[in-house]
């Protein structure tokens, strides 16, 4: 698959009847991730903005609806633009910022590749490491991308911008670098698969709009099937592929990130009628009202901290930042 931009709903469906499923589940309202948009609304029920995007809506004859940016028409990434200001970065970008953090990690530049104009030379040597930066603590180092789109810090399979291809050796994203420290840093295939594991459990990524979550964990999961083949020449197993889908489906989600809830889900909501001479009263957002991000109606986000196997709202950690 490391040829192909837009992966088919109905390939996955064949790879396995539960894997598109995985991929479409919301963790925090424990429904489907909704469409979040309009701009599938013309196609009927089941496509408003408040609809879940469930299987039989992007497989089968509806299989080739959600496409990348790439492949949207001019009038759609026009309108995108405009209502949600989503502008996708091109790879040598991603690249040039990544490189940044990097820098910063190891303490020197050009760890992974050399910058040139609109692009980058891989560095193919053996990425070199410390006794106190070791390849294990970059590998389980937490990095996150807000409003990710289609994840192209994250993984870079191809161009957001101009679809071209990338082939895994020079891809730049953040995961794709763990990966190859994986690769540089492990022999056999059962020490490569828990590393690499780790390296899914350490990347998070969110953003509003359900086509563009769904596209980002179809990159991220295959992604890992790229690798895998390419490291051991043969396909991972179903077993695998699930494992790594469940992990990207706590790692990529849904979410306001200026309320840290699901879109629009602070509606306001209607009290119990006591008796027939009562009226309903509304409960208002306060959090809407007056800016809090602690205290909305709405279904707030919960993400999975791997280390401590724990559930947690997404509001917390900022909460504890302040």
């Amino acid at each position: 698959m490391d040829d192909i931009v837009d992966i088919k709903e109905n390939y996955i469906l064949r790879l396995n009847k539960s894997l598109l499923k995985i991929l479409l589940f919301d963790r925090s309202s424990q429904k489907n991730i909704i469409w979040a948009t309009d701009n599938y609304a013309i196609r009927g029920d089941g496509y408003d903005f408040t609809d879940t995007i469930d299987v039989d809506r992007i497989s089968g004859r509806n299989g080739k609806i959600i496409k990348p940016r790439v492949e949207k028409s001019k009038r759609e990434k026009a309108t995108r633009i405009r209502d949600k200001a989503e502008v996708f970065t091109p790879s040598w970008v991603c690249n040039a910022q990544n490189n940044l953090i990097d820098e910063a990690w190891f303490g020197r530049k050009n760890v992974f590749n050399k910058e040139t104009e609109k692009g980058w030379q891989t560095n193919i040597e053996l990425i070199s490491f410390s006794d106190e930066k070791t390849w294990q603590k970059y590998v389980a180092a937490i990095r996150m991308e807000i409003t990710c789109g289609e994840a192209p810090y994250l993984v870079s399979r191809y161009d957001t911008v101009s679809g071209k291809i990338i082939k895994p050796n020079d891809r730049i994203g953040l995961l794709d670098r763990k990966i190859r420290i994986v690769n540089e840093n492990t022999e056999n295939e059962e020490q490569w698969y828990k590393w690499v594991i780790i390296a899914y459990q350490s990347v998070y990524g969110f953003d509003w709009q359900g086509d563009n979550v769904f596209l980002a964990r179809e990159n991220l999961l295959f992604s890992f099937i790229d690798y895998y083949i390419k490291r051991f020449y043969k396909e991972p197993s179903i077993k695998q592929i699930k494992e790594i889908a469940r992990i990207i489906s706590w790692n990529i989600w849904q979410m306001d990130g200026l309320k840290f809830v699901i879109p629009n889900s602070c509606k306001p909501t209607k009290s119990k009628q006591i008796s027939i001479f009562e009226e309903k009263e509304c409960k208002e957002c306060l959090g809407c009202k007056n800016g809090d991000n602690q205290n909305h109606i709405g279904i707030y986000c919960k993400i999975k901290d791997w280390r401590s196997h724990k559930i947690v709202k997404y509001s917390s950690f900022i909460k504890r930042g302040k």
